[in-house]
């Protein structure tokens, strides 16, 4: 559109112009769904002004000038990276496949000596999830009491951490449009923290995504990440998010080294500290965990302690429980839930993609808080531990059985286990993911729960210290 055209429309009743100028409109494929990504078209603005003209066009470049990304953009970004197979094969003739990676295997290094370091800054990106710009994308992540779905923020976290990490592992030799010798799987997700000043997130306002590799190991990197949204005229964040991605050689599944990381500023040698200091705290409590030891000391005494508390002292007798006022027995909070798992849900590797596996446990957990609080819960406060111990297979049975398994005056701690029985497998099942989810109610007076067999006892002491932690 010219300058002339523009300055007359601008003139004009705005709602004749909406009526004249299209905006530029894309459809993105994501997840199985298809969505409009929508930008506005030349010399349209929504609102008056240089500034907000100004502001708006910041707002869709990142800090090199270049267009800001979408998160379905960027699913498609990834897609075309690693030769995603866009159609599910549909029969044993044509079996499915992510991409022919001979070619590229001569680009795996033997040993990290091989490869050049890079700072934690030349991974960063930015990618903004477009609930204010494009209303046709809102009610994919709209809660029914117009809420934000938080699930569907854990799915994006997932997606925005593999870009960080190809763009961490970038090869110059191949190109700018070049296809990734690696697959990036998340091995654990280690905490996702809601700002506790922070503002409620809106599902009416554009969500700025932001990240970066801030630790490596051999094979690992450890994404941090943050949501930040407008609210009172400023940028103010919203979550803050550490995830631990694996590199994997496609056609053999072994590990793949990375590029090692030179981190230069303060800040960034503070977070590559903080990352060693939470891979021996993890390796910690890998030694110490309740499958490998007894409770301590103290936390014998407090499973004793809530045993005399359910004991009918006047019956003379350890059979008779009781329960205290404002409790209820653990084994009266579960909730569980069992999902078929089919080729929409797939990942880049065609296996079920690990952010729709973090959506279904939390929203789960949050359904059974709110049986088991008799009210609606708010967003979770924390997300902690989540490890992947096996891939989800297209065609599996994925069964998720959620527990109220602590809590303390405001808070209830979930945790949600994810076993798969994969057809024609004897019905045997598998342990996938352990989920654990903090929510806070907001009053003091949440019902104690309260174990009665010794696994429901490892459960809540298991769940007080995720808490404490």
């Amino acid at each position: 559109m010219n300058t002339a055209m523009s300055r007359h429309l601008s003139r004009t009743n705005l709602k004749m112009a909406s009526c004249v100028i299209r905006p530029h409109v894309r459809r993105i494929p994501f997840l199985g769904h298809r969505f409009t990504v929508v930008r506005p078209a030349r010399g349209m603005t929504s609102g008056t002004g240089t500034r907000e003209k100004d502001r708006r066009e910041e707002n869709n470049n990142d800090d090199d000038g270049h267009h800001l990304m979408t998160i379905f953009e960027v699913r498609e970004h990834l897609m075309n990276m690693v030769g995603w197979r866009r159609e599910w094969a549909s029969g044993e003739e044509d079996k499915p496949s992510v991409r022919d990676t001979s070619s590229l295997l001569q680009h795996i290094a033997r040993s990290q000596d091989e490869l050049p370091k890079r700072r934690p800054r030349d991974s960063f990106s930015r990618a903004v999830i477009p609930l204010g710009r494009d209303p046709s994308s809102r009610e994919f992540y709209l809660f029914f009491n117009r809420g934000l779905r938080f699930g569907r923020l854990l799915e994006n976290f997932d997606t925005f951490a593999g870009l960080i990490c190809y763009k961490h592992n970038m090869k110059p030799e191949l190109g700018p449009h070049q296809k990734s010798p690696f697959a990036f799987v998340t091995a654990m997700v280690d905490r996702i923290v809601l700002s506790p000043a922070g503002p409620a997130p809106s599902p009416y306002k554009d969500i700025l995504m932001s990240g970066q590799v801030t630790w490596v190991g051999r094979s690992s990197m450890e994404c941090t990440m943050h949501m930040d949204q407008e609210h009172g005229g400023e940028l103010q964040r919203l979550i803050t998010a550490t995830y631990l991605f694996v590199a994997r050689t496609p056609k053999t599944d072994e590990a793949a080294v990375v590029n090692p990381l030179d981190p230069q500023t303060p800040e960034e040698r503070q977070m590559f500290e903080k990352g060693e200091l939470k891979k021996r705290s993890r390796q910690l409590a890998s030694q110490t965990s309740l499958l490998k030891n007894p409770p301590t000391e103290d936390e014998r005494l407090i499973l004793h302690d809530i045993f005399l508390s359910t004991i009918d002292l006047s019956s003379g007798s350890f059979k008779t429980r009781i329960r205290p006022e404002n409790t209820i027995w653990m084994d009266e909070t579960k909730l569980k839930s069992l999902t078929v798992c089919h080729p929409e849900k797939r990942n880049l590797y065609n296996k079920i993609f690990g952010g729709f596996l973090m959506r279904k446990a939390y929203e789960l957990a949050w359904t059974n808080v709110y049986f088991f609080a008799k009210t609606c819960p708010p967003m979770c406060t924390r997300v902690d531990d989540i490890v992947f111990l096996k891939p989800v297979e297209i065609g599996d049975f994925l069964f998720l059985s959620s527990q109220v398994v602590f809590t303390r005056e405001s808070s209830v701690q979930m945790y949600v286990h994810a076993e798969v029985v994969r057809p024609g497998d004897s019905g045997s099942r598998h342990t996938t993911n352990n989920f654990r989810f903090t929510f806070d109610m907001g009053f003091t007076d949440v019902p104690r729960v309260l174990p009665k067999t010794y696994a429901e006892s490892m459960l809540y002491l298991d769940g007080r210290r995720h808490l404490d932690t």
